[in-house]
């Protein structure tokens, strides 16, 4: 017999499991649960402030001699409401600006906190030399605040949007127009549009930079231009519809350019004649550049959803640019 049929099989050696992206998960949020504590604290408070206010105004109704909130004589040439619809309509007429100025805070606090200061202080060798690797570990930094952007965000514009809907039609009520610019961003899917592309961009310039501060600052001035870019420009993300004649397209529409065409369509504004609009002036220094006929270029409440989804789209994009290069960055720089 031979001492090959005597000795035992060795054992096949376990091959360990590579770590899921649920393991780098925990461990991210346990790392930042403080900062996870204050940003939830921040949004069950923004949810108390809504409710407050929504029981305050129906509270001090009663005060209300008139169903548009006055509470002057009904059909009076002067509006003037309660202590209650004054808070909310300011609270409301600044939520947009509110939910952009999140969008920052988070774009700030990935590129600082969450990545730019481990790789400056160097603590992410501790995760890859745990068998996380890059990708997993950069994975993991960018779909928690995704995903709790999405949720947080998302669940603050529905408020906004809620409050919004109750007021707006009031006569009384100022700076509540669908277009403007500090309720727009509040009262659609654009408002988690900019918390992703800020999550990217955040993520971007730490892996560019790898200095907390910089990284930061940077991140901040990236969203601050595209945000002014886009506030400045967004009536162009859609075709107005157009009124001829010497006329008013209503109350509730978002007016672009107005001026006067000539007889090949050229377009004259207004506001390249030194006298104000409509004046004999302006009507004469039109006509001798040989405008004909008066137009209004502007946009309908109709076209809000057009609007929205459009300015979304483009920052997911613009997002995902952002992911695709943040992993080709980390790639180049560490395989």
């Amino acid at each position: 017999m031979s001492t090959s049929t005597l000795t035992p099989p060795k054992p096949e050696t376990a091959k360990a499991p590579e770590p899921s992206l649920r393991g780098s998960v925990r461990v991210l949020l346990r790392m930042h649960r403080r900062s996870l504590w204050v940003a939830g604290t921040l949004l069950v408070l923004g949810m108390g402030i809504a409710a407050a206010l929504s029981v305050w105004v129906t509270a001090d109704a009663s005060k209300e001699l008139c169903p548009d909130g006055d509470v002057t004589p009904c059909d009076g040439d002067v509006y003037t409401t309660t202590m209650a619809r004054n808070a909310a309509e300011s609270v409301l007429s600044s939520g947009g600006s509110a939910l952009l100025l999140l969008a920052c805070l988070i774009g700030v606090f990935v590129a600082g906190p969450l990545i730019a200061r481990e790789l400056e202080s160097g603590t992410f060798r501790t995760a890859w030399a745990q068998s996380v690797s890059p990708a997993r570990w950069l994975a993991a930094r960018l779909a928690v605040p995704a995903v709790l952007s999405v949720a947080g965000v998302g669940l603050l514009s529905l408020i906004q949007r809620w409050g919004w809907t109750q007021v707006r039609d009031k006569p009384s009520a100022f700076g509540l127009k669908w277009f403007n610019e500090g309720i727009y961003p509040g009262i659609g899917p654009v408002a988690v549009g900019y918390a992703l592309f800020a999550v990217a961009v955040g993520a971007l310039c730490a892996l560019l930079i790898r200095r907390m501060l910089l990284s930061m600052a940077v991140t901040t001035v990236v969203l601050a231009v595209v945000m002014a870019g886009f506030a400045r420009r967004r009536w162009m993300l859609w075709p107005a519809d157009r009124l001829l004649g010497n006329g008013f397209p209503g109350s509730d529409t978002w007016m672009t350019e107005m001026g006067m065409l000539t007889a090949s369509g050229e377009k004259l504004f207004w506001e390249d004649c030194p006298s104000s609009y409509q004046e004999d002036g302006a009507v004469d220094c039109l006509t001798a550049q040989g405008g004909v006929s008066d137009f209004t270029d502007y946009h309908p409440i109709g076209h809000f959803w057009q609007l929205q989804l459009v300015e979304t789209g483009i920052l997911l994009a613009l997002a995902s640019l952002a992911v695709f290069a943040a992993f080709r960055v980390l790639r180049r720089l560490h395989g």
